[in-house]
């Protein structure tokens, strides 16, 4: 053999070697990437500075700094996790809000052995994604997502954190097989609140394995960390009218997760000698922003209160441990990129007044005390109770209002209990959502004259005949609520006066999940007219006012944290472009060399201006779309458009108050 052969030789065998080491090399001969995509659920950019935050601040300031960023509108957890999870704008992946009408009722095929349920599901739960999954072809987001697409490539992948956005990160594999959970593979890593329980997801045995020798629990901890229910040093413990919520953040569930992801995931990974892709979702600040017991029944300090705030730093130490876990593995940092993101804004609740000069709601359903199913008063006279959308809608309309989430008598012949509107002694819905009609016979719901499904900051509306009669009185009995911000009616029926569709917000798009026929954002001001943090938001929720909320349509909400570092991506660089969740998938595509294969058409950008080489862009202008009026009010509709994409800013109905 000559030098030549022999050197030809060689380099045959480190090629094999390569491919044999499970693709670390990309086709171009440099080492693919890692990725990992920290997402600190309801962190406000306003949150972030070097105090209280230092590893967000790090990233921010020796990375990218995404200034002008966006979360999707409804501003929700799962519907901006699938957002994040495919690149993909809400109405091709049809996860609407965290409560949404599906059009069957849950679980009716027998899955996990359960009885059939609400056709109103609150899909942050692992179950009701799988079940959704069987209804929808495997798939209920119809679009592949990034965790997905890079296993396909060669890529380890793990999602971590709170149930319900972790495993919509890799929300296929929790399709039930043979009616329960689906078997632990190597191949597949979900690790969540309901890990090691009957419910949850099987840990893989090489992941036990390695937890076993780094002495970790296999079952996640309660939110609870270490205390009763009822304790206010709970994270879980949200309070009630008279008892105010947490003074703890998440640490102790937390910090199990981020030893599991830093001495258990990622060791296992390096050893594979495979590149990989990891999504953390930390649940705090939202948990603790969400029961806060600083505030009850005030606006002030509301959610910029110590327990807000310890929940703010909790999330930043579990990113830093990710940190310096790369900080000691130089050869996998210098190959990482991280990015950072938040799925929304936050707001302090209000539930009594509609501006900031207290004006209270005038609406009838905040006219009546609230009893709970054991008598007992859970709603003083003057606040707005849970559900309250539905209660005013069934009062207007003059009709009856079930609740879905609770059933009826068994010697009843309808499926659900109705709720009491009649008396002195006023009830609402369990969770708020309701099915309004004379009769509701059909466990899926689909015999309801109008459908409520209740989640916060936003409320969801389907009238599944599609009448249009009835699309128009309700559209007229909501614009004259006091407590409303902007209405979006579905295209099919628009335009109605006094309404923008659907379409002007990304909701239209090739999902095969029911769509709303009406989404109404309720109002959302400021203490502070300049400053975000200030935000209240008038949320149809069962927490207290003065607790923290999210959903709405104020800029507060949609403004997000957003910030990249790694290889791929500048040093030190401010980017004012508009920025959103959407846009995160298409960019580690571009980077990784991945081929997408969407189905909608609804995805988001490259953001090539943050990335090496990329040309700077300036911000585009705001833009405004108004509705024409009816009884005095327009919606309007605030936005940016960037390479022919829509970033949406914020909406209001303006007119007489």
């Amino acid at each position: 053999m000559t030098r030549t052969q022999r050197l030809g030789f060689v380099c045959f065998l480190v090629l094999i070697a390569a491919v044999c080491a499970g693709g670390q090399q990309a086709p171009s001969g440099k080492p693919r990437r890692n990725v990992i995509i920290f997402v600190a659920d309801g962190l406000r950019h306003g949150s972030v500075n070097e105090k209280d935050t230092p590893a967000l601040w790090r990233i921010r300031t020796e990375g990218v700094h995404f200034r002008n960023s966006y979360s999707v509108f409804p501003t929700f957890t799962t519907a901006n996790a699938a957002t994040i999870a495919t690149g993909h704008h809400i109405g091709d992946t049809g996860d609407f809000s965290n409560s949404i009408w599906v059009g069957h009722a849950t679980y009716d095929t027998g899955n996990y052995n359960l009885a059939p349920g609400t056709p109103v599901p609150f899909i942050e739960n692992d179950q009701a994604i799988g079940d959704l999954n069987s209804h929808f072809g495997g798939n209920y987001l119809s679009e592949e997502t990034f965790l997905e697409l890079a296993r396909k490539n060669g890529f380890n992948t793990a999602a971590l954190g709170k149930i319900g956005p972790a495993g919509i990160q890799d929300a296929t594999s929790l399709t039930p097989v043979n009616g329960s959970m689906p078997p632990a593979s190597d191949s597949i890593i979900i690790i969540d609140d309901a890990t090691g329980s009957a419910t949850g997801t099987t840990l893989p045995p090489r992941i036990l394995a390695a937890m076993r020798k780094e002495k970790i629990p296999a079952e996640t901890p309660a939110r609870t960390n270490g205390f009763g229910a009822n304790s206010q040093y709970s994270n879980g413990y949200s309070g009630d009218r008279n008892h105010p919520g947490t003074l703890a953040p998440n640490t102790l569930q937390q910090k199990w997760m981020t030893d599991v992801t830093t001495r258990a995931i990622l060791p296992t990974f390096v050893a594979d000698e495979k590149p990989f892709a990891l999504v953390f979702w930390s649940r705090d600040p939202d948990a603790t922003q969400h029961n806060e017991g600083d505030s009850l029944n005030k606006m002030s300090p509301g959610i910029n209160g110590e327990s807000s705030v310890a929940g703010v730093r909790n999330a930043d130490a579990t990113l830093g441990q990710i940190l310096r876990w790369l900080d000691d593995h130089a050869a996998i940092k210098q190959n990482t990129d991280v990015i950072v993101t938040s799925d929304h804004g936050f707001a302090t609740i209000a539930r009594k007044e509609i501006d900031r000069l207290g004006h209270p709601s005038q609406a009838e359903s905040a006219q009546h005390y609230y009893f709970d199913s054991t008598g007992r008063v859970d709603t003083d006279k003057g606040t707005l109770p849970t559900g309250f959308l539905a209660v005013d809608l069934a009062v207007a309309l003059k009709t009856k209002l079930w609740d879905p989430d609770r059933r009826g008598a068994e010697t009843s012949r309808f499926p659900f209990r109705q709720v009491r509107l009649d008396s002195d002694a006023w009830e609402h819905s369990q969770f708020g959502n309701g099915l309004l009609g004379a009769r509701i016979a059909k466990p899926d719901g689909s015999d309801a004259d109008v459908i409520v499904a209740a989640n916060g900051g936003s409320d969801l509306i389907y009238v599944p005949d599609g009448n249009r009669e009835r699309i128009q009185k309700v559209v007229d009995i909501v614009l004259q609520l006091d407590y409303v911000g902007a209405v979006f009616v579905d295209d099919r029926f628009a335009p109605i006066a006094g309404t923008l569709p659907l379409s002007a917000i990304n909701l239209i798009g090739a999902t095969k999940m029911p769509r709303p026929t009406i989404v109404v954002a309720f109002r959302t001001f400021y203490l502070d007219p300049n400053d975000l943090q200030s935000g209240i938001q008038v949320s149809d929720t069962s927490l207290q006012e003065g607790q923290g909320m999210h959903g709405g349509f104020g800029r507060d909400q949609t403004y997000n944290n957003m910030a990249a570092f790694g290889p791929d991506f500048k040093r030190g660089f401010v980017d004012d472009a508009p920025v959103s969740n959407a846009d995160i998938v298409p960019t580690l595509a571009s980077i990784l060399g991945f081929t997408v294969k969407p189905n909608g058409k609804l995805s988001g950008r490259v953001v090539r201006e943050a990335l090496n080489g990329g040309a700077e862009q300036s911000a585009p202008q705001i833009k405004t779309m108004t509705s024409d009026p009816a009884h005095g009010k327009q919606s309007v509709l605030r936005y940016q458009e960037m390479d022919g994409l829509r970033y949406l800013h914020s909406a209001e109905l303006v007119g007489p108050k």
